[in-house]
């Protein structure tokens, strides 16, 4: 007798006739959602996380590599777990499980955020692996259960196993495109959050009363199931007592309006975990920020400054200002969240028609600035961040010759940048400008001086600007910081920044 034949008389026969497989679409749709689940999850976790560790290469770096830490060990417990449970009884636990688990990563991430003394790469992983690495491997522990109940005999081992791998990756590529461009705009995280893993369990349900094991005893599944559903409601117990710092979810932040307890007309805007702006509503011409006024003093000793261009919106805190002190000054703000704008708008009193109109441009401020006619700005103020950070592509060479482009001779370039105590960013942005302006000044802050983390400003032009000029206004608002006297040994040896290489979070978090 041939071996083949042998072997199809043997075991593998005796365990197809006691595993019985599932129907093909019910296997696809298995190893497709589930992993269309993970990613979901993976890419709304950075949004979870975002209030408390902000957004940045490292959130994003630390959330993938946990999420493929666990669909390793999902995929090896899986298989285990497979040659040893019936897989038609163990699949509902895993999906049942995996949605619980899903819902238990809001509260267990407010909880641990809520306390968290802010970002950086221990807080983030932290946060991750409690938060998302268990849900990550009970359901990365699917497409083997499921691969091990679909194979009948060796022959159709490379097809089964392909076919289904490959519709498994199919349901990640899904989950990803559809959290991105679709899912994250239309509710909130937490929302989306609880409904994954709703779906989830109402899967495994269903696959517990219509495709489980005959042989599984049904008080055994059902105290299996029940525990998981106490589970889950305890963690949407979590989800509506324990609050979260947002009031808002856009598609990119976490957004939060604070009012001062002694002067309700003066409000903050947070985003994910830092104040990013700060408005008084009866009075726009107070500025609260010692940034802000910097800024305000660019446009000051500018030449003109009737025509300006804001990169970054935020509160509006600025084109405010210049409207109440200068109301003949045109001025466009480029924001990339339109959503913020109507927060904004409805909760921090901005009309952008009255008394004279901000032109409000929704779009990224670089993609933006081309369809800008050349010399047609006197002043660009740079105050976008992605968090932490000026968002790479907006602090490199490339980017500042485009400003040049916008600027008329004589205009002015001023930037609010946040670096860490080593001030290697500072250093390389300030040396990136040089290579484009030929003067630039470097205003920095008490803080960053001291070595902590804090904000900064440049001001560049093509056109001679008064170092001490800037410095004495700076003495006059009483304000602390320091002017950078010796520019050259400041940016001696520092990067120079462009599209091709820009390390902005690393040069943050060197020496912080």
């Amino acid at each position: 007798m041939p071996a083949n034949a042998s072997n199809a008389d043997g075991p593998n026969a005796a365990r197809s006739s006691t595993q019985p497989g599932l129907h093909a679409w019910l296997a696809v749709a298995l190893v497709f959602g589930t992993s269309a689940a993970v990613l979901v999850l993976e890419i709304l976790a950075s949004r979870l996380l975002a209030p408390y560790v902000g957004v940045s290469l490292e959130t994003y770096t630390g959330i993938i590599g946990t999420i493929l830490a666990g669909i390793a060990v999902g995929a090896w417990a899986g298989g285990v777990l497979a040659d040893r449970v019936s897989p038609r009884r163990l699949l509902p636990v895993l999906l049942m499980l995996g949605g619980a688990l899903a819902i238990t990563a809001i509260p267990v991430v407010r909880v641990i955020g809520s306390g968290s003394p802010g970002g950086g790469g221990p807080m983030i992983l932290i946060l991750s692996a409690f938060g998302f690495l268990p849900s990550a491997t009970v359901l990365s522990a699917v497409p083997p259960a499921v691969i091990k109940l679909q194979l009948r005999n060796l022959d159709e081992t490379g097809s089964i196993v392909g076919q289904l791998s490959a519709w498994s990756t199919a349901g990640a590529i899904f989950g990803t495109f559809f959290t991105g461009f679709v899912l994250v705009s239309t509710a909130a995280v937490s929302t989306l959050i609880v409904s994954t893993g709703l779906m989830l369990m109402f899967g495994g349900l269903a696959m517990a009363v219509f495709a489980g094991s005959a042989t599984t005893s049904t008080v055994a599944q059902t105290t299996e199931l029940m525990s998981i559903a106490g589970l889950a409601t305890v963690s949407l117990l979590g989800v509506l007592t324990i609050d979260s710092p947002c009031e808002t979810q856009t598609s990119y932040y976490c957004v939060a309006v604070v009012e001062d307890e002694d002067n309700a007309s003066q409000q903050v805007l947070v985003l994910d975990d830092l104040r990013h702006s700060s408005v008084d509503t009866d009075d726009p011409t107070v500025l609260s920020f010692w940034y802000v006024r910097r800024l305000v003093d660019a446009i000051t000793l500018a030449p003109a400054a009737n025509d300006i261009a804001y990169l970054g919106g935020g509160a509006l805190t600025i084109p405010r200002y210049v409207r109440a002190v200068a109301p003949g000054a045109t001025q466009t703000v480029y924001e990339i969240d339109g959503e913020l704008i109507e927060v904004v708008e409805r909760q921090m009193g901005l009309d952008r028609d009255f008394p004279k109109p901000i032109d409000i441009v929704i779009g990224d401020a670089r993609l933006s600035l081309r369809d800008v006619a050349e010399h047609s700005v006197d002043v660009v103020i740079g105050d976008a961040f992605g968090s932490r950070s000026v968002p790479f592509h907006l602090a490199t060479e490339e980017f500042m010759l485009e400003i040049d482009r916008v600027l008329r001779p004589g205009g002015v370039y001023a930037a609010n940048i946040i670096d860490g105590g080593g001030q290697q960013f500072l250093a390389a942005e300030a040396a990136t400008l040089a290579r484009v302006f030929e003067h630039v000044v470097v205003m920095r802050g008490d803080e960053i001086s001291a070595g902590r983390r804090g904000n900064s400003v440049i001001v560049a032009s093509d056109s001679y600007l008064d170092p001490k000029a800037f410095d004495q206004l700076r003495i006059d608002a009483a304000d602390p910081g320091e002017l950078v006297v010796d520019f050259v040994a400041f940016t001696d040896g520092a990067a120079i920044l462009t599209d091709d290489f820009a390390p902005v979070d690393q040069l943050i978090n060197a020496g912080s």
